[in-house]
């Protein structure tokens, strides 16, 4: 018997583009900022392990227990790799109002490096496996300083200003 054909996957609606509705610097706030520590704190606290039940009074608390546990890193690992993919969106501009530097090897590099601890996180989630969290936490460590050491945590040349997104003035 012939092996099924896979699906095609369905064509991008006609109705909607893509565009940007947040500078980089808010989409790393809004979702790799959170993401990145949500993986950072498994590492010294378990996620598999039963946590203290809190008044659930405020927002944050009454729906962080909806997905937590190691279900809460998995779910922040893949914000890590969909962010790539918002970093890429046409249009988006830096905090700066400069176009994101999408052209640049480097920067190319730290969102493969994104992608890549992203998935890293992924498998140590879904093995549930602290000693796996901590290699995949260095992963993201590492991915995060690749950009931030280019394009965020340079002063650039001038009235003692910092160009976040902008690569330093070659020497």
């Amino acid at each position: 018997a012939a092996a099924p054909k896979e699906a095609a996957a369905p064509a991008a609606s006609a109705g909607y583009t893509a565009k940007p509705h947040a500078n980089l610097a808010e989409v790393m706030r809004a979702i790799t900022f959170p993401g990145s520590n949500t993986i950072f704190d498994a590492q010294t606290k378990d996620p598999g392990a039963a946590q203290k039940e809190t008044s659930r009074e405020t927002t944050t608390e009454k729906f962080a227990s909806l997905y937590g546990g190691w279900q809460q890193v998995e779910l922040a690992s893949i914000m890590l790799m969909e962010t790539a993919n918002l970093m890429v969106v046409p249009g988006r501009l830096c905090q700066n109002g400069r176009p994101v530097p999408l052209d640049r090897e480097d920067f190319q590099k730290g969102i493969k490096g994104l992608i890549d601890a992203g998935e890293q996180a992924l498998k140590a989630a879904k093995a549930k496996n602290v000693d796996q969290i901590v290699d995949a936490s260095g992963a993201v460590a590492e991915a995060c300083s690749a950009c931030h050491g280019v394009y965020r945590d340079v002063d650039i040349p001038g009235p003692g200003q910092r160009e976040r997104c902008t690569p330093p003035p070659a020497k």
